[in-house]
Order: C-alpha cells, then structure tokens, then sequence
C-alpha cells in the first residue's frame, strides 16, 4: 500500500508553497468569495494523493514553512 500525503488544515498557513512545487497534488480551497487571499480563508488540500511521484511530494513536504505536511501510512 502506498503512503498517501496529508495536509495538516490548523496548521496550514496559505503560503501556496506545496501548490507551486506540486500542483498535480495539492491546490487551495475555501474563501472563495472577493479571492483576497486572506490567510484565515484559503487552505492547501490534496486533491490527487496519487497525482504526483514521492519525490516531488516530499519536495512540497520539506519546502512547507509551516511543516504541516505528512503522509498517512
């Protein structure tokens, strides 16, 4: 079985990072309204756990300020 990765959504603090190395995972959602990129309104979610090879995930994992990025064994 393979890992799957996980966002961490209290610790997330949307800086898009995961979404610009990764996009084939990971994409912002939430607070769609007015799109002002309020950091309390749009979060990083895994859409596509299997979108992307390890290696670039764990490219996303360790470029996160926030380190709220995991996998799920």
């Amino acid at each position: 079985m393979s890992r799957i990765p996980v966002v961490d959504q209290e610790c997330c603090i949307s800086c898009e990072v995961c979404t610009q190395i990764c996009p084939e995972v990971f994409r912002m959602e939430g607070g769609e309204e007015g799109h002002n990129h309020d950091h309390g309104e749009h979060k990083s979610i895994v859409y596509n756990p299997t979108g992307a090879p390890e290696e670039k995930i764990e490219a996303a994992m360790d470029g996160c300020p926030a380190a709220c990025i995991y996998w799920q064994e």
